[in-house]
């Protein structure tokens, strides 16, 4: 006896399977299982080097200020920024690269994707990486979802604008309203190791108003704890990881 599958049991089917699609990827988000099943999306580099990355700028009341305390510490970094901020703030994304800095996209706007959107993300993204382009002038490498949640139509978005994904190794923790410089350089330390991709965050667009402060107060003891290590600080054009995902 055939048994008939019934439409709306099709349906059902259709829709979990495009949501497991959407969100399976995210699990990424996870630390545990990112540094151990994919060591690349996590940020893994040359033993001696670690990446610094700030997300979501550019933001011209604060990032001008990393960018002098950078400076000072002869520091390169890589910026994931905003497409929408790169067009609202042209001057601010062009100095950050006039200062030798590498620029990486970070998405359109800083959303959250509870809803798979394939279309919109491969839209904006594409959208973001021409922003930079024609802010700056250099073609980006790598992008950096908001929040960190990769996923599936996140990863096609990336792929189809010739971006590589990348999250983090470590982080500070710098978006609460609580932050201070020691609590970030705590939290990075708990996981600053050579290799080590760190996430700080030259903006509070998306975070507690003002909380870059601390991130920015804690700069200058974190490059000197890594070069104290014997740990050269650059961006990620510098990390030495062929294995990026793409």
């Amino acid at each position: 006896m055939s048994v008939r599958h019934r439409p709306g049991a099709m349906v059902r089917n259709t829709a979990l399977l495009v949501a497991a699609a959407h969100a399976a990827p995210a699990g990424t988000w996870l630390a545990g299982p990112r540094r151990a099943l994919f060591p690349a999306l996590a940020g893994s580099g040359r033993s001696d080097h670690v990446a610094l990355t700030f997300d979501d700028g550019p933001d011209p009341r604060s990032t001008p200020r990393f960018l002098d305390v950078l400076d000072e510490l002869a520091v390169r970094a890589t910026f994931f920024v905003l497409g929408d901020s790169v067009v609202r703030y042209p001057r601010t994304t062009l100095d950050i690269a006039r200062r030798g800095h590498e620029l990486a996209v970070h998405g359109w706007t800083h959303s959250r994707p509870w809803l798979p959107t394939v279309a919109r993300d491969v839209r904006e993204v594409a959208q973001a990486a021409r922003a930079v382009r024609m802010a700056t002038g250099s073609v980006p490498l790598w992008y950096r979802p908001p929040y960190g949640i990769l996923t599936g139509g996140r990863w096609l978005a990336a792929l189809r604008a010739g971006l590589r994904p990348v999250l983090w190794s470590a982080w500070g923790r710098d978006w609460s309203a609580d932050a201070t410089p020691r609590s970030v350089l705590a939290a990075v330390r708990r996981d600053l190791r050579g290799g080590a991709t760190v996430l700080l965050h030259d903006s509070d667009r998306a975070a507690a108003v003002g909380c870059w402060r601390a991130t920015l107060a804690a700069l200058p003891a974190l490059v000197a704890e890594c070069r104290a290590n014997g740990l050269e600080v650059g961006p990620l054009a510098d990390h030495g990881s062929p294995g990026f995902l793409r």
